[in-house]
């Protein structure tokens, strides 16, 4: 199973120096990385987490103007690791034209909640801009932020989880507190109460997950060391024995 998360932070989050660290124990993981929920349809209802998704698809084939169309697809319905993507892909130019200043409010959009990863990225791109670049950047962020802040984003998606949890009928719904299992073809059953556990449908409890899941997001420094040379091994000509160091 290809872990989307894992490339999701190696691709966009994080420089190539960095690497993701041992993460503490969190109460579920992201839908995102399991592809049974993907493939059964639930990011169908989580329109965050769907454009997310394509985004890092186009992200991992280079597609990097696509990719960032989605990312702002789903940043639009609030989703803080796409904003924080958005802000790394103006920072670097990819898939737009270079700009910092955008790539600071679009970090700073990230950081809202206060999760740490992004809170520390949008302190170092603005203690690494110019001041006309903070003057742009503070210029730009009121639009931008009246359009994608939690404030506006936020009623946006709750809309969207309420419409989609509205259209869970019939055994589904029935099912939340029993054994039945969903039938995924090419994948195999995912338990009900697993697809429509309330931290993922209800607005109040989707919000405390993200929060739970990312404040405390950790990206720790790899160091690798000089490259050392193996020599290959030499085996023994044909009938001849091996012999051994004498110590």
């Amino acid at each position: 199973m290809q872990n989307r998360l894992a490339l999701f932070l190696a691709l966009a989050l994080l420089t190539p120096s960095h690497a993701i660290a041992q993460q503490p124990a969190r109460p579920a993981a992201d839908p995102i990385t399991d592809d049974t929920l993907v493939a059964g349809g639930f990011l169908e209802g989580h329109p965050d987490l769907r454009y997310r998704n394509s985004g890092l698809e186009a992200y991992s084939r280079k597609a990097f103007t696509e990719a960032i169309e989605q990312f702002k697809r789903a940043a639009w319905y609030a989703d803080k690791p796409s904003q924080a993507v958005v802000g790394e892909m103006y920072w670097d130019g990819m898939g737009v034209a270079q700009d910092r200043a955008l790539g600071l409010v679009w970090m700073d959009l990230a950081a809202e909640r206060g999760y740490d990863f992004f809170s520390r990225k949008r302190d170092y791109y603005w203690n690494t801009l110019s001041e006309a670049e903070r003057k742009r950047a503070l210029a730009a962020a009121r639009g931008i932020h009246r359009e994608y802040a939690d404030e506006a984003a936020e009623p946006r998606l709750a809309a969207a989880l309420r419409r989609a949890r509205g259209k869970m009928t019939g055994s589904r719904v029935g099912s939340m507190s029993s054994s039945v299992q969903i039938i995924v073809p090419g994948y195999g059953s995912i338990d009900a109460t697993r697809f429509y556990d309330p931290q993922f449908w209800d607005p109040k409890q989707y919000r405390e997950w993200q929060d739970t899941y990312w404040v405390d997001l950790k990206v720790g420094q790899v160091t690798v060391g000089d490259v050392e040379r193996v020599e290959p091994e030499v085996k023994p000509a044909a009938g001849k024995a091996a012999t051994q160091d004498k110590p």
